[in-house]
């Protein structure tokens, strides 16, 4: 049995920087992990998805230019954008392992499992150390359709391998994986249709920004069906055929199955290490991310942290600075989010609902893109732009964007939240015409007269 100073188990976003920092102050790190890499951000997330996009928007856009008076024929060489894709997804993996060596990290090839509280075995390598770090990440959560399991099914794993456009795709669930690369395929000319339980798309977001998506996807072409349950999936001569509980019947050459997200913990054997799980089988942590053993520690969204890249990173930083006997905690911090779709969606902080639901007394103000110059004059008026206050303090408490480029937008917002600024100052910002982020003291001027003394001279 080998000793080490820490043992990382699962190498996404969080995992590898801590690992390779350690390292490098010289403490004996090991790493396993079962699959390449990097995680799902590399392999099969962000930096793959966000790759296709670029040529899918592209395409998308290139055909809305007719609004504009611009007459584009578009040729898509679907095997061309995969091999790009697939290509710097290669590159960045390579990038992690250029990082770990160099670090002098240990990587250990082969899924981790625990044997005692501060132990792991893997393949044939069992190591001891005194603090372990769980970033295992999640996978897709495939729901149990009859006939689906014996089916060619993407999942955004197997996605980013497909080699020819398929000529129509369904896509099982409205949530943020399916409705990207589902609206990705159908701007690259693929006949889509989105098969969605509940009522609206992206379900956990304000129904106004479900409303403009399904806009946005109808000008697409993509077929929409609500209220909706696959009752029975076959595969037979290279097409889907799906059963809704409607009495419909689809197909298409593809399948894309997106209805959620599941913790990676099965093989971990945490119970032989004190290590509690919770109903779903995500890692309880406290706040200072600890486990129910002392020993170890959970970062990502392994610990039903939020599921983006940027929150595991940001996990690194805090337990990096708590094992170095620093006062942090996952909480101290504004999160932002973004979906990248087109429109896109840009959140920050909270609601108006769900401010109201923690007491505040809280206001919201709405700028409809289509008041909005710069988006006029673009021809991209699909939207808006929400701000929630705090009445009693001025302090800005979340913001929704729903736009052009709104996922950096939005980052006004994050840093103004942030410093802990209120309204007032975003009001007095003078920002450049024209141009979309103008827009944003428009935004916070529609709160400039409630309780405004009037003007003498007026």
């Amino acid at each position: 049995m080998k000793t080490a100073d820490l043992i990382v188990i699962g190498s996404g976003q969080g995992g590898i920087p801590l690992a390779a920092d350690w390292a490098k102050a010289g403490r004996k790190v090991v790493l396993f992990e079962r699959d390449a890499l990097g995680g799902s951000c590399i392999n099969y997330g962000c930096t793959p998805s966000k790759a296709f996009l670029a040529a899918a928007h592209a395409a998308g856009r290139a055909r809305q230019a007719a609004s504009l008076g611009i007459q584009a024929q578009v040729q898509v060489d679907f095997p061309a954008v995969m091999e790009r894709v697939r290509s710097i997804r290669d590159r960045f993996n390579q990038g992690m392992h250029k990082r770990l060596d160099t670090a002098g990290v240990e990587v250990v090839c082969a899924e981790a499992t625990f044997t005692e509280e501060r132990t792991v075995t893997g393949g044939d390598v069992t190591v001891e150390a005194p603090v372990i770090v769980i970033n295992t990440g999640t996978s897709a959560l495939v729901p149990d359709i009859p006939g689906l399991a014996a089916t060619p099914y993407l999942t955004n794993r197997k996605f980013f391998d497909l080699q020819a456009l398929p000529p129509r795709l369904l896509v099982i669930g409205g949530g943020y994986i399916g409705m990207e690369l589902g609206q990705g395929l159908a701007r690259l000319g693929s006949q889509t249709d989105l098969i969605v339980r509940g009522d609206r798309l992206l379900d956990r977001e304000e129904s106004e920004v479900s409303v403009t998506l399904a806009e946005a996807f109808k000008r697409d072409g993509i077929g929409l069906h609500f209220h909706e349950r696959v009752q029975q999936v076959r595969h037979t001569d290279g097409v889907f055929t799906l059963n809704l509980s409607n009495g419909e019947t689809l197909e298409a050459e593809a399948l894309l199955v997106a209805t959620g997200r599941k913790p990676n913990t099965d093989a971990l054997n945490a119970a032989a290490a004190g290590i509690e799980l919770d109903s779903q089988g995500y890692v309880q942590i406290g706040d200072r991310f600890h486990t129910t053993n002392p020993n170890v520690y959970a970062i990502g969204d392994v610990a039903k942290q939020p599921a983006f890249t940027h929150v595991s990173w940001e996990d690194y930083r805090r337990l990096k600075a708590i094992l170095c006997g620093e006062e942090r905690t996952k909480s101290d911090r504004v999160l932002g989010y973004a979906v990248y779709t087109e429109p896109q969606v840009g959140r920050v902080g909270m609601t108006l609902a769900e401010a109201e639901q923690q007491g505040i007394n809280a206001r919201a103000v709405t700028l409809p893109m289509a008041q909005i110059a710069r988006a006029i004059e673009w021809g991209q008026d699909l939207g808006f732009y929400r701000m929630v206050i705090d009445r009693d303090t001025d302090k800005i408490l979340g913001a929704t964007l729903v736009g052009y480029e709104t996922a950096e937008l939005v980052h006004v917002f994050l840093s103004l939240m942030e410093a802990g600024a209120n309204w007032q100052l975003l009001e007095q910002s003078v920002h450049i015409h024209p141009t979309y982020g103008e827009a944003l003291p428009s935004l916070a001027r529609l709160l400039v007269g409630e309780d405004m003394p009037s003007c003498p001279n007026m």
